[in-house]
């Protein structure tokens, strides 16, 4: 609940339709408390919302979130939430100007809370470094074909186009650990090459999206 007693107007952000809608659906049961108002993939936030959550799924971190485009010469406070809580990451992050940034690995009703908490003026961050495991009612493309988070964001940095070391440099992973990753997921899905995964992860649901839903 805000200080005037209405729910947090949200907007949620990813490049990803189903992760974006995964969100919403984690967020419903709470209405009352946090209204989600609108939901973009590759599109600028157009409502008038106190808070953007930027689920960083996909994205090419590494350098900071840009604020300032997210926010739009609004007042909305950007808050991010992601499995990868790398400290030179979260750092970046505020250094940029979010509001808090939130581990994926936090309950719907916790995630609720701390968008209030943030609101009212806040400042979090995880509490801890390395990587969270995402909550079982999260979603992600790629998990119905038995992929890891983990895995199914470093498919979709392939299908981007990045190579392994510009995947290792922004996600601040190991380029031992990003192969990895890839190996296990290529395992997964039947690929061999990578030229495979990028038409696999084309084919899956890995390209970003472009989507605006405006609710209420």
């Amino acid at each position: 609940m805000s200080p005037a007693g209405r729910p947090v107007r949200v907007a949620l952000v990813n490049d990803y339709e189903l992760v974006v809608v995964g969100v919403a659906a984690l967020l419903e049961k709470f209405r009352d408390r946090v209204e989600v108002v609108e939901i973009d993939s590759n599109l600028p936030v157009v409502r008038d919302v106190d808070v953007i959550l930027y689920d960083t799924f996909g994205q090419v971190q590494g350098r900071g979130v840009d604020v300032d485009s997210l926010v739009d010469g609004g007042s909305a406070k950007v808050v991010i939430y992601s499995w990868n809580l790398h400290g030179r990451l979260v750092q970046e992050s505020f250094e940029a100007g979010v509001a808090g940034y939130l581990s994926k690995g936090i309950d719907a009703e916790e995630l609720v809370a701390a968008i209030e908490r943030i609101h009212a003026g806040e400042t979090i961050k995880p509490e801890s470094g390395g990587t969270a495991t995402p909550r079982p009612e999260s979603a992600w493309p790629g998990k119905e074909h038995g992929l890891t988070a983990r895995e199914a964001e470093i498919i979709a940095l392939i299908t981007q186009g990045l190579s392994n070391q510009e995947i290792a440099e922004r996600s601040y992973l190991s380029i031992n650990s990003v192969k990895t990753y890839i190996r296990t997921a290529y395992r997964k899905i039947g690929v061999e090459r990578r030229s495979q995964a990028v038409l696999w992860g084309i084919k899956h649901g890995f390209e970003p999206d472009v989507l605006r839903v405006v609710q209420g």
